[in-house]
């Protein structure tokens, strides 16, 4: 059995799709698909069933992957703490962090921890959040810093992790104004209202999904564009192209221009919170020091 072997499962586990998980592990398909049949054959069971609609989990794929996801990430921590002993593997520590929040929250909230910035060697890495999970459930990162709204799925949500919260927003459709000022996209019953969405990569567009993505919705969407960027749907809501469901922190100086306006009565606004993320296993002694001093901050 190899290491690799669970980091292949998981990463197809993810996508349910062996070209895009061969593509994020920079294997060919058909090497990656041998190394799934070698995991598969190691256990004695198959992970996954392959049909011609595509691959789904097997009851002992699901009952795998919680274990799969906690010993990868214990291995590769136990590497590191061993290099750190050692002496030869002292690196940052690296907070996971989303786009929106990586250029808006971040800077503020750090600089505004004193005790942080003494700990020093804090490295910040800016990605989806779907990235930002898979580098937490493989160790990569220490910390996550992201959105998060009660009933918004998220794959850091088990047993395994614990979150404080650190701060608060508010997600509020926009759109660009008319000459007379009012919203030139509005929310309404009727005829669709051009959307521009988050993709399936983005925490963002999980929430909005978890909140008005129901059918029974009073007002219909259609999909114009879709980026996990929150800052690009920002610059296509303010050419006038669509609504957004954009961080008011964001947003605000927009608002404030008058460049963007709301598309919708205050109820379609969604309060989500800003949450940082860490292990529930005790981590290395920096880590509980940076920790403790968020806890405090």
């Amino acid at each position: 059995m190899e290491l690799i072997w669970f980091e292949d499962y998981l990463a197809l586990a993810e996508t349910l799709n062996f070209s895009r998980a061969a593509q994020l592990r920079h294997v060919t398909q058909p090497a990656f698909s041998r190394r799934i049949r070698a995991l598969e054959g190691w256990i004695g069971a198959d992970l996954f069933a392959r049909t011609t609609h595509g691959v789904t989990l097997t009851p002992a794929g699901e009952h795998f992957r919680h274990q799969a996801e906690v010993l990868t990430r214990a291995l590769h921590q136990l590497r590191r703490d061993t290099l750190e002993v050692s002496g030869r593997g002292v690196r940052p520590l690296s907070i996971a962090a989303t786009h929106a929040l990586s250029f808006t929250f971040f800077p503020k909230w750090v600089r505004g921890n004193e005790r942080v910035l003494a700990l020093g060697n804090l490295s910040l890495i800016s990605d989806s959040m779907q990235a930002c999970e898979q580098m937490m459930l493989r160790g990569d990162a220490q910390f996550l810093l992201c959105h998060h709204h009660k009933d918004a799925s998220s794959r850091i949500e088990s047993g395994q992790f614990k979150s404080i919260v650190v701060g608060v927003d508010t997600l509020v459709p926009l759109s660009a104004p008319t000459g007379n000022g009012v919203a030139r996209w509005w929310l309404h019953g009727g005829e669709p209202v051009k959307y521009l969405a988050y993709s399936a990569q983005s925490g963002l567009g999980r929430i909005v999904a978890a909140q008005w993505g129901a059918k029974d919705r009073a007002f219909a969407l259609e999909t114009v564009f879709t980026s996990h960027l929150a800052a690009t749907l920002l610059s296509m809501a303010r050419a006038g192209d669509g609504v957004a469901w954009l961080p008011r922190m964001l947003a605000e100086e927009d608002i404030s221009a008058g460049l963007l306006v709301e598309a919708g009565s205050p109820e379609l606004e969604i309060p989500i919170e800003i949450r940082l993320f860490r292990p529930v296993a005790s981590q290395s002694k920096a880590v509980e020091a940076i920790w403790s001093a968020f806890e405090r901050g």
